[in-house]
C-alpha cells in the first residue's frame, strides 16, 4: 500500500536508500548503466522478429505458389492454402475468398468459419453486397476496405446487409479487411479476413493480403488457361476420334464396294466406342417388315435376346418402324415411360435395364431406307452432339454402297484432322519449351538478354561481338569488415536491401545488370538493348544511385554499421556474350572498359562517382564535376584523369 503524509493525504515519496559508504568514507563505485545495452538487446530482439516474420512469409507464399503449380486446374485446394496462409500470417481468425461474376459475388472457399455462420454463407453463396457494405466499398473503389470495429459501419448498424449482419451477430467479426482482386485493373473477386476483437490490421498486412490476392487472381487464370486448354484438347480429341471411326467405315467401304454388309458391321462397332455401355443396331425395311442387319454391344445375351425379336412388322407399332415410315427421329429419354409394345424385345429388353433410347432414319433423297438405333442403360436423351453423330452414322450406311467419290474428300479431310491435331501437340510443345527456355535464359542472363533472345527466336545474341558500351561498377565501403563482425542474418538483410534498391534503378535507366558478386555489382549499357546516350544514361542512374543509397547508409549508420558507397564509371569498346559451361551460363563484358570501371570504384571515396575522361566528354554539358587528379590504376598503363560527379546539371541551375 501506498503511505500518505497526515496532512495532505496525497502519497508520501518514497525514502531514498543510503548508499552505504566505503571504509575510506566514500560511496563504493557502481557499475555502469545497463539501459544501452538492453536498447541494443531490444533493436537486435525487433530486428530477429522482423527477419522471422519475413521467413514465415516467404513460406507462406511459396507454399502457395507450390499448390498453384501442383493444382493448376483445380481452385479449391489453392484457395484453401492461400487462406490458411493468409489468416496464420495476419493472425486472423477466419477468411473468404470470392469470385465476382459481373452481377454477385460467388464464395469459392472459406476457411476456420464458425459453423452457425458458415452454414449460412453457404446457403447465401451468390451474394450482392449493399453499397454502403465493405463489400460493397470496396467493389466500388476496386481498393482494399478495412474496418476496426465492423459494429460500426453503417451496413450494420442500419441493418442494410445481410451477410454483414451475418458476418457480426453469427461469425463475431469486430475487425475485418476486405481486399479486391483484380486482374489488368479488371474486378475478378476478393479476398477478406476477419478478427473477432477490435484490433486493426497493419499496414503490413494489408500488403500481404494484396499478395495473397494477386495470388489468387494467378490462380484463376491459370485453372482458366488450362480449363480452356484442355476444352481444346477434348474437342480436338472427340473429333479425331469421331474421323478415326469415319476413317475406319470409310475403309471398310473402300475395301467392299458392292457388299454393304461388311460397312453396316463397322459402323455399329465404331459406334459402341462413341456410345459407351450401348446397344448399337441398323435395321433394313424388306416386304414389309423390318429386318436386323448388323448389331452389337457389350453384353451377348442381350443381343441374342434382340435379334430374336426381329423381323419386325413395317408397322407404327414400334419404334424403329414408325421411324421408317415418318421418315422423323424417335427419341425417349427414359423407356419405363413408353408403352412395351413399341419397343424391340419388349418387357424382357426393359427388364435387362435399358432405358434411353434413340433411333434415327437413314434417308437416301426424301425415303427412308432404314434406320439406326442406339439403346442405353442409363436415362436421358442424347445431346445435339451425341444425335448428330448418330445422323452421321446413318448417313454413311445410305451411302455405304454408293459413294466412292465421297470416299476420297473424307479421306483428305481426316488427314487435314490428323495434321491439325499434330501442328497443335507441335505447338503446345513448342510453347511449353519456349516457356522453359525463358525460365533457364531469366536464371542465368540479365533480363534484357533474355528477352531478346526469346523475340528473336535465336540465341544469336549470346555469341561473342564487339561494341562501345559504358560501364558502370558499385559496391560498399566497409562491406568487407562488416561481415566479419555482423550476424549472417544482418548481412544477408543488408544485402537484400541494397540489392532491391539499386535493381529497380537498373530497370528504370535501361541497364543490363552484367554481375554482381556481394556488394559489388558490374552494369553495362548499350548492349545488348541499344541506348542512345549510354554515358548519360549510366551518370544519371549513378546519381540517383548515390541518393538512395546514401538514405539506406544513414539507416545502417544508425543501426551502428560504418558503410558507404562508391561509383566508378568508364566508357570504351568491350567484347561481350556468355562464359560458362553447361547449366550455369553468365552474360559478361570483357574489356579494358570494365577494368577502368572496376578500378575507379576501388578508388572512390564513399558517396563518390568517379568517371573517366572519355565519360566526362560525353556528359560534360549535363553535370557538374570536380576534377579529382590523376589515379595510377592497376593493369592500366598511363595514369587516368577521373572526375567526381556532383550533381546533375538541372539540380544545380
Amino acid at each position: 500500500m501506498k503511505r500518505h503524509s497526515r496532512a495532505s493525504g496525497k502519497p508520501a515519496k518514497p525514502r531514498r536508500s543510503q548508499p552505504s559508504k566505503s571504509k575510506g568514507g566514500k560511496p563504493p563505485k557502481v557499475a555502469g548503466s545497463r539501459s544501452s545495452h538492453r536498447g541494443a538487446e531490444t533493436e537486435v530482439g525487433q530486428l530477429r522478429s522482423e527477419l522471422n516474420e519475413a521467413r514465415e512469409q516467404q513460406t507462406a507464399t511459396s507454399e502457395v505458389l507450390r499448390v498453384i503449380s501442383s493444382s493448376p486446374g483445380d481452385l479449391q485446394p489453392v484457395f484453401a492454402t492461400i487462406l490458411e496462409n493468409a489468416i496464420r500470417v495476419c493472425d486472423a481468425k477466419w477468411g473468404t475468398i470470392h469470385q465476382w461474376d459481373g452481377e454477385a459475388l460467388q464464395l469459392m472457399a472459406m476457411h476456420n468459419l464458425p459453423p452457425a455462420f458458415a452454414e449460412a454463407r453457404r446457403r447465401r453463396a451468390s451474394y450482392r453486397p449493399h453499397p454502403r457494405s465493405l463489400f460493397g466499398r470496396m467493389l466500388e473503389s476496386r481498393a482494399p476496405v478495412h474496418f476496426a470495429d465492423a459494429t460500426s459501419q453503417p451496413a450494420y448498424v442500419e441493418r442494410l446487409d445481410q451477410v454483414t449482419i451475418e458476418a457480426i451477430e453469427l461469425g463475431g467479426v469486430r475487425s475485418v479487411l476486405a481486399v479486391p482482386m483484380l486482374k489488368e485493373n479488371k474486378l475478378v473477386g476478393g479476398f477478406a479476413i476477419s478478427r473477432q476483437e477490435a484490433r486493426p490490421f497493419t499496414d503490413k498486412q494489408i500488403e500481404l493480403v494484396k499478395n495473397f490476392a494477386a495470388q489468387a487472381v494467378i490462380a484463376i487464370e491459370n485453372a482458366r488457361l488450362l480449363n480452356e486448354l484442355r476444352q481444346r484438347t477434348d474437342d480436338l480429341s472427340e473429333t479425331l476420334q469421331q474421323q478415326t471411326a469415319t476413317s475406319e467405315i470409310l475403309e471398310v467401304i473402300s475395301n467392299s464396294p458392292t457388299d454393304s454388309q461388311p460397312a453396316f458391321d463397322a459402323i455399329v462397332r465404331s459406334g459402341l466406342k462413341l456410345f459407351t455401355n450401348a446397344v448399337i443396331a441398323i435395321s433394313l425395311p424388306d416386304d414389309g417388315k423390318v429386318k436386323l442387319a448388323a448389331i452389337d454391344g457389350a453384353d451377348r445375351a442381350d443381343l441374342e435376346a434382340l435379334r430374336a425379336r426381329y423381323p419386325l412388322p413395317l408397322s407404327r407399332e414400334y419404334i424403329t418402324s414408325t421411324a421408317i415410315l415418318d421418315r422423323r427421329e424417335m427419341d425417349f429419354a427414359d423407356a419405363r415411360e413408353t408403352p412395351a409394345q413399341l419397343i424391340p424385345g419388349g418387357q424382357n429388353f426393359l427388364s435387362s435395364g435399358y432405358r434411353g433410347i434413340t433411333v434415327m432414319p437413314m434417308m437416301r433423297g426424301g425415303t427412308a431406307i432404314g434406320a439406326i438405333s442406339v439403346v442405353r442403360r442409363q436415362p436421358g436423351a442424347l445431346s445435339d452432339k451425341q444425335r448428330e453423330l448418330l445422323r452421321s452414322f446413318a448417313n454413311q450406311a445410305v451411302i455405304a454402297i454408293e459413294n466412292a467419290r465421297v470416299l476420297g474428300e473424307l479421306r483428305e479431310r481426316t488427314e487435314e484432322v490428323v495434321k491439325l491435331n499434330q501442328q497443335l501437340e507441335r505447338r503446345v510443345a513448342d510453347q511449353v519449351g519456349e516457356i522453359e527456355r525463358m525460365g533457364r535464359l531469366r536464371r542465368f542472363l540479365p533480363p534484357q538478354v533474355a528477352d531478346l533472345i526469346v523475340a528473336s527466336g535465336n540465341e544469336k545474341q549470346l555469341e561473342s561481338h564487339r561494341r562501345e558500351i559504358t560501364a558502370l561498377f558499385c559496391d560498399l565501403r566497409g562491406f568487407t569488415g562488416f561481415t566479419e563482425t555482423a550476424d549472417a542474418e544482418d548481412v544477408m538483410a543488408l544485402l537484400r536491401d541494397y540489392h532491391a534498391a539499386i535493381g529497380e534503378i537498373i530497370i528504370k535507366y535501361s541497364g543490363t545488370l552484367e554481375r554482381y558478386a556481394g556488394d559489388g555489382v558490374m552494369v553495362v549499357f548499350n548492349d545488348p538493348v541499344p541506348v542512345e546516350k549510354p554515358a548519360l544514361q549510366a551518370v544519371l542512374m549513378a546519381l540517383e544511385m548515390r541518393d538512395v543509397i546514401g538514405a539506406l547508409t544513414e539507416k545502417w549508420r544508425r543501426l551502428g554499421h560504418e558503410i558507404g558507397f562508391g561509383i566508378g564509371i568508364a566508357h570504351g569498346f568491350a567484347t561481350l556474350g556468355t562464359i560458362g559451361f553447361e547449366g550455369r551460363f553468365d552474360y559478361a563484358a570483357i574489356g579494358t572498359v570494365a577494368n577502368v570501371a572496376s578500378r575507379l570504384c576501388d578508388e572512390a571515396k564513399p558517396g563518390q562517382i568517379l568517371i573517366s575522361p572519355r565519360v566526362f566528354m560525353a556528359v560534360e554539358n549535363a553535370v557538374k564535376v570536380e576534377p579529382v587528379g590523376e589515379f595510377a590504376l592497376k593493369g592500366i598503363r598511363r595514369p587516368l584523369a577521373a572526375y567526381n560527379v556532383l550533381a546533375a546539371a538541372s539540380a544545380t541551375a
